[in-house]
């Protein structure tokens, strides 16, 4: 059983899928710091001076009656929120990260993308065998006959 377990985790699709998988976690992480420290900051001073993930709707007063002045506060208080500021962070970053990857399988479908074939040199019909022949041929290859210039 070890055995087939270490060919299991050898093989190379196992491999692959395991880098991919911790290269994505990194890549989440820098996603979420450029989304919640670069691009919400600016959006939130555009709001007026509010953290943007601190955006909530109220639904149920808490045990302290509010107005809160974050979401923690609310959860604090034992309130019941519509977190749509951290709703929309998400949004954002799911945005970010399926843009980036769109843009790297479109980049390796460039680079692995197959030659086009040179287009078929120009041919006439031989008029004795009907065989395609090129267009410079003054002979047959299939019934050896002689044919015109073009």
């Amino acid at each position: 059983m070890l055995k087939e377990f270490r060919e299991f985790i050898m093989r190379g699709n196992v491999l692959d899928l395991a880098v991919g998988v911790i290269i994505g976690a990194a890549f989440g992480g820098v996603v979420t710091s450029l989304v919640n420290d670069v691009i919400m900051p600016p959006i939130g001073i555009a709001l007026g001076q509010v953290d943007f993930k601190d955006l909530f709707v109220l639904l149920k007063e808490g045990t302290t009656p509010g107005p809160y002045a974050s979401v923690a506060a609310a959860k604090a208080a034992g309130a019941v929120t519509l977190n749509w500021g951290a709703f929309v962070n998400t949004l954002i970053n799911f945005i970010i990260v399926g843009f980036s990857i769109f843009m790297m399988v479109r980049l390796a479908n460039k680079l692995h993308k197959k030659p086009e074939p040179a287009p078929a040199a120009p041919t006439k019909e031989c008029p004795y065998c009907l065989s395609s022949v090129p267009l410079k041929a003054t002979r047959c290859p299939q019934c050896t006959s002689e044919l015109k210039a073009a």
